[in-house]
């Protein structure tokens, strides 16, 4: 049995005497602490299982190409992501919102491994050049000003794989709740967005201290 006596010995001077004179100090692993639920996010209920490794936190963010609010986050959030820690692992799920073949289009290159080059293009053609890509032809031949060849743009673009990513996205907002674009979810057990954090910014704050507050939870466990 370790000796209380020997233990406090062993404390740095100023540890010992400020918990001699009852003073709290901060724990060295204390949980960050988020706003009260309801002030700019919300929780998950039930939460959703995330299928990253241990030791690793999840962020997704749902969105959708003809949004004008994620076309304007887009970004300021491609600059957070440029600085994520190595614990946090970051993805984006499209949702079906108004127009289901920007899902597809969305799907479609990031099976062809080009929505990280490409992303901002599609934001580009929809809400400066004013295209609509509401049709096949249009984002094939779109895809192919890009590019991309046609044929192997096309055959994704009407796969198997691409169709199974789109039921999968649709089916995470639902568990996820979601309601609105552009929404954040980290963990898999909260939600924040510009919208109910009252900017860009505050949103990407509140994420910030959601991954700490589960960086140290999942010390604790």
């Amino acid at each position: 049995m370790t000796s209380l006596r020997r233990h406090l010995i062993t404390l740095p001077p100023a540890i010992a005497l400020a918990r001699f004179a009852g003073v709290e100090l901060p724990a060295a692993h204390a949980q960050p602490a988020l706003p009260p639920e309801g002030q700019g996010w919300r929780r998950v209920s039930p939460p959703v299982r995330s299928e990253v490794p241990p030791g690793k936190i999840e962020v997704v963010e749902f969105f959708w190409y003809g949004c004008p609010h994620c076309h304007r986050f887009e970004p300021v959030l491609r600059r957070w992501i440029a600085q994520l820690p190595e614990d946090v692992v970051f993805r984006r799920v499209h949702v079906p919102f108004q127009e289901r073949k920007h899902q597809q289009l969305y799907y479609t290159l990031l099976a062809m491994g080009e929505e990280e080059k490409l992303g901002l293009a599609v934001f580009r053609a929809l809400h400066e050049e004013r295209r609509r890509l509401d049709s096949d032809k249009e984002i094939i031949d779109w895809a192919q000003a890009q590019g991309l060849d046609r044929k192997a743009f096309s055959d994704h673009f009407t796969s198997f794989g691409v169709r199974t990513a789109m039921t999968r996205g649709t089916r995470e907002m639902t568990e996820y709740g979601v309601d609105g674009v552009p929404m954040i979810g980290v963990a898999g057990k909260y939600l924040t967005a510009p919208s109910m954090a009252g900017s860009n910014q505050a949103a990407l704050d509140l994420v910030d201290k959601m991954i700490a507050h589960e960086r140290v939870a999942a010390r604790k466990s």
